[in-house]
This record gives C-alpha cells, structure tokens and sequence, in this order.
C-alpha cells in the first residue's frame, strides 16, 4: 500500500466501517455523532510497544469516558486476535479489524520503520466528525494517550453548556 497523506486536523472523519467483536460492522460516522472519539491505528496485537499503548488506554479509559469520548483501536489483525487481545488485558474500548488496509488507506496512515510496520497513529475526532488532532509517533506510546486525553479534556469544555454570566 503506497503511503497516502495523513488525516489532519480539519479534516473530515473518513466514512469508514470495519468489523468489530464477533465481526458485526461499526461504522465510525455512527459513533462520532455520539461522542467525541480517540481512533489510534497501532501495528500488531500482543507485540510490546501496542500492549503498552492499549494498557495505557485502558488505565485512563474511565477519563476518557467522564470527558465523553469513546476509544477505537484498529489494526490489521482478525477480529478474533482481538477478541483475544482484548480478554488477556482487559481491553475495555472498541477494536476494529482493518484486514484489507482500507481505514488506513482511508486516514493516509502509513508504514514506519523502513516500511516494516504498519504506522501507529491516533487520531481525536469530535462529534461533527472533523478530526482535531493526528499523532503520529512509533515509539513515545505514553504520549498518544496523554495528547488524546487533554485534548479530549479540552473538547469536553467547549461543549459546556453556557452559565449564564
């Protein structure tokens, strides 16, 4: 798959469905009118750096949900490595399967590393579904769940409701 650009912010939430647990379709147009959603792409199920990254997640996944997001993972992987994947570290967020590359020819999310590796890449989309951050980093997994979160945070506030000052 030849690396296409990157989603930005500004850009519109491409309109992409992908199997999810038990293989039942989930689109992402669907779950962003709902809330505001952190779309990370990582490499491989089980490989060091991605268990790090989805722990993470996971650790700060009740902040996630009280600043009214949802967080979707998506790799290459089947929906049954990540069924697996998710039951051995109590993965409590969405994983999509993206078997065929489409979402990642869809948000312009590359290889890395010489081309080895399928790109890691997240993504904080509000609910207009206009993405407002992409973080593109193999390496600093911390940094994709703290950058996610206060910018998440940060929507969260701008959809309070006026107080009447």
């Amino acid at each position: 798959m030849a690396n296409q650009k990157l989603l930005k912010a500004g850009d519109a939430l491409p309109d992409v469905t992908l199997p999810g647990a038990g293989n039942q379709p989930v689109r992402l147009r669907d779950l962003a009118g709902q809330k505001v959603l952190v779309v990370y792409f990582y490499p491989r199920d089980d490989s060091p750096g991605c268990t790090v990254q989805a722990c993470g997640l996971r650790d700060q996944y009740e902040d996630f949900v009280a600043a009214g997001a949802e967080v979707v993972g998506i790799s290459g992987d089947s929906s049954a490595s990540h069924q697996g994947f998710a039951a051995k570290h109590r993965l409590p967020f969405v994983l999509l399967s993206d078997e065929k590359g489409e979402a990642r020819q869809a948000f312009g999310v590359g290889t890395s590393f010489l081309g080895m590796l399928p790109g890691r890449v997240t993504f904080v989309v509000d609910r207009a579904g206009v993405i407002r951050d992409s973080f593109e980093s193999q390496i600093r997994v911390g940094e994709h769940v703290r950058r996610s979160l206060e910018l998440v945070r940060s929507l969260a506030g701008e959809a309070a409701p006026a107080t009447g000052k």
